[in-house]
């Protein structure tokens, strides 16, 4: 870790992307990250929700690589490297596949330093707050006059109604040409309101943003766009295959999370 990152890095305070790698059962977390994961774990939903969607990113990335022909991605709010990552799902059905990944953590930017090497895969360090920076970096890899896939994997959850979530995606979403791709997964509290409302909370104790929203809510992101069959369904239920590690018959209340694809027209 270089002295710039070094400087950064505040150990004490928990972040969305190191608590999802403890969950994960990762080794790039601090004390503070493993606390709020552990807090998590103590309903089981908290563990099986990030591996049923780290599957559905899997299957969303190989429906657009392969049957859409999608070979360009803006995944925002990638977190850090778990097998399996978009580039390596996307390369492996189309090798010239562009992926440019977007995340604000400086463990993540120390691991994407490490491992994104090659003009076909690239990192931006910015927050999904701030498209239009996404934006600009992005155009140095991806050429925005093509399809592109945009990938928004359990981020939307950390804005709150403060930060706009729904101008904020537009907003990426409208940049982008006709025939791309809005990928999207995000917490509900439908099926567990109290105990959703405590994570929430414990989110808010630590300095963190938690936003869960509602099916309806959740749909909101995908209006003008065209949904992909079989439309809004829950993370392990969309198109589920073999590989799964969550059965597709797993009750909402275990993995409570919100999923769609959908093309822009």
């Amino acid at each position: 870790m270089d002295a710039d990152t070094s400087a950064q890095l505040d150990t004490g305070t928990p972040h969305p992307a190191r608590v999802y790698d403890a969950l994960l059962g990762g080794k790039d977390n601090f004390a503070a990250d493993r606390q709020v994961a552990d807090a998590i774990r103590a309903n089981p939903a908290g563990e099986i929700g990030p591996l049923a969607n780290r599957d559905y990113l899997r299957r969303v990335v190989t429906f657009l690589a392969g049957e859409a022909g999608i070979d360009q991605f803006l995944d925002v709010g990638t977190g850090l490297p778990t097998a399996p990552n978009v580039h390596e799902v996307a390369q492996a059905i189309n090798p010239a596949s562009r992926v440019v990944y977007v995340d604000n953590d400086p463990i993540v930017l120390v691991h994407a330093r490490a491992l994104l090497v090659g003009g076909t895969t690239s990192y931006v360090d910015a927050d999904i707050r701030d498209p239009e920076t996404i934006l600009a970096t992005a155009r140095e890899t991806l050429d925005l006059t093509r399809p592109v896939g945009l990938l928004l994997f359990a981020i939307g959850h950390f804005l709150d109604d403060e930060d706009d979530a729904y101008g904020v995606v537009k907003r990426l979403v409208d940049a982008l040409p006709a025939g791309s791709y809005l990928a999207m997964s995000h917490l509900t509290g439908e099926f567990q309101p109290e105990e959703t409302k405590k994570t929430e909370a414990m989110y808010k104790a630590q300095g963190m943003k938690l936003r869960a929203r509602s099916k309806d809510e959740f749909t909101r992101f995908f209006d003008g766009l065209e949904l992909v069959e079989p439309g809004v369904a829950l993370s392990h239920q969309w198109r589920p295959d073999a590989l799964d590690r969550i059965p597709a018959d797993t009750p909402g209340e275990q993995a409570p999370g919100w999923s769609a694809v959908a093309r822009k027209p």
